[in-house]
């Protein structure tokens, strides 16, 4: 299951995510109650679950663009609740987040978008910066004239591969990525399934995975947490999940033999 043997229980480092006891409430209607997870240092966890379980909101908590109603995130040890402003945005910059609709400035051409963390937060020169944000797209297999198109001219295999660049741009140790394959057609799927296995073992980056794709959770994660019922309701290999007898579980993942086998 791609890296699945690379983290045993016995040699995993600290969470680099914690999340505890979290509440999220939108008026009267509930997203989590209770949820608790932790990510670990050098893994790929998959987040999956149904329609409205909560797996974006969760996102946008662990990425700090929303608080939860009650209940602890701590990033890197730190408890985000507590933290000032300045120390709040250092502590952002050492991760990236690939939107799952690329999240570019379509007026902006692809290179430019890609050293864009690069003029906020560093002190490197134009021409520098040019010359990484082409090495970050060469690495996620783009050619070299696709940094000079506007994201608006590349098709959607590609426009995925320029926001993994830019996420990848201040080389984070902390990757988040939100449908990574929605919208693509199986052989782009399949690419960028193997461009996070690549990416991920040149890198080393925790990375969490949103997802509903199965084959690429199969293929890509160490660990899937599967929300539902506004919580963690199974964690585990993709190979244990499919062993658990929770319905909302054996629904989500009827067809997970269809899925290993597309996975070999």
């Amino acid at each position: 299951m791609g890296t699945s043997g690379a983290h045993s229980e016995s040699g995993a480092a600290s969470a680099v995510v914690e999340l505890e006891d979290i509440c999220t409430r939108f008026g009267s209607h509930t997203v989590h109650e209770g949820l608790n997870l932790s990510v670990r240092r050098g893994e790929v966890l998959g987040l999956a679950g149904g329609s409205g379980s909560g797996k974006s909101v969760l996102l946008r908590e662990m990425i700090l663009l929303q608080r939860p109603t009650s209940g602890r995130i701590r990033l890197f040890g730190q408890d985000v609740a507590t933290l000032e402003p300045e120390p709040a945005q250092a502590l952002r910059q050492r991760w990236g987040v690939m939107f799952q609709r690329g999240g570019l400035f379509g007026s902006l051409n692809v290179r430019a978008n890609v050293g864009l963390p690069l003029r906020e937060h560093s002190t490197l020169d134009g021409a520098l910066i040019d010359e990484i944000a082409e090495w970050k797209l060469a690495q996620t297999g783009l050619p070299p004239d696709a940094g000079l198109k506007l994201p608006g001219e590349l098709s959607g295999g590609m426009l995925k591969r320029a926001a993994l660049a830019r996420a990848l741009a201040l080389d984070p140790e902390l990757l988040f990525l939100d449908e990574p394959t929605s919208g693509l057609d199986p052989a782009s799927s399949a690419g960028v399934d193997a461009l996070i296995l690549s990416t991920h073992a040149l890198y080393g980056v925790t990375t969490v995975i949103v997802s509903h794709d199965i084959p690429l959770l199969w293929q890509v994660c160490d660990r899937v947490a599967v929300l539902g019922e506004r919580r963690v309701i199974a964690l585990g290999t993709m190979d244990e999940l499919s062993k658990v007898g929770h319905p909302i579980v054996q629904a989500y993942f009827a067809d997970l033999h269809a899925a290993r086998r597309a996975a070999g």
